[in-house]
């Protein structure tokens, strides 16, 4: 997944809102390529799977899964093979996120498996301690997420910087080549100026830009302090 040096990386996580769905998950990622375009901000969008797809052959931002599983090829109905997610356009895939949470050996085994292929891995943690392990196990992103601010509309930049500056730390001593993100309630300029101030290299957000009246509108002012 190529990245712009020096820019920060704003991660939209589509979830199973109906406004990402289907075509509007696509009208969705246009606009995100519409703003990545003007402000030269690294945007990439991570679509439900079944529209993996056809918003990867229609936008040229990065697009990434939700999850994959810790599965190789064979008999595992109903899963997420890694392989499969590549071939829809998937560069990349979130991993752990607070709505589906995997056990600590799953998630270094998703991590390994998309390495393996070039893939970027993006594990959510909840706090300092989850964070300080993650890192070890060497994915090129964590983005940190206290699950009780999601879709809350109170930034952790703001409610709980110490969360974001301690996991920032944490992964310095651990491992610097690991970018840091910061989630859960973000949405503003202020918000996302608020968490590279604490030193997190981008954000990873969902409802504060997909349930906007205007998400371009949304995404511009997210992106208009940096």
């Amino acid at each position: 997944m190529e990245l712009k040096e020096d820019t920060p990386i704003v991660i939209l996580n589509f979830k199973t809102y109906l406004e990402s769905t289907g075509e509007r998950a696509v009208e969705l990622a246009s606009a995100c390529q519409k703003v990545a375009d003007e402000t030269g901000v690294n945007i990439a969008v991570a679509p439900q799977h079944m529209d993996l797809s056809r918003v990867a052959g229609a936008v040229e931002i990065p697009v990434m899964a939700q999850h994959i599983d810790p599965i190789r090829a064979g008999g595992h109905t109903g899963s997420v093979l890694a392989e499969c997610a590549l071939e829809a356009g998937a560069r990349g895939t979130l991993i752990n996120h607070s709505e589906r949470r995997m056990l600590l050996a799953d998630v270094e085994a998703v991590i390994s498996r998309v390495r393996e292929l070039d893939m970027v891995s993006v594990v959510c943690t909840n706090n300092v301690q989850t964070t300080a392990a993650a890192a070890a196990l060497e994915p090129d992103f964590v983005a940190v997420e206290p699950p009780e601010l999601i879709g809350s509309g109170i930034p952790v930049s703001k409610a709980e910087p110490e969360v974001v500056t301690g996991s920032v730390d944490a992964v310095k001593k651990i491992n610097p080549d690991v970018k840091v993100l910061c989630g859960a309630g973000i949405s503003t300029g202020d918000d996302m100026k608020a968490a590279r101030d604490l030193g997190a290299e981008g954000v990873l957000l969902a409802s504060g830009i997909i349930l906007a009246d205007d998400p371009e509108r949304a995404l511009l002012d997210l992106v208009s302090k940096i």
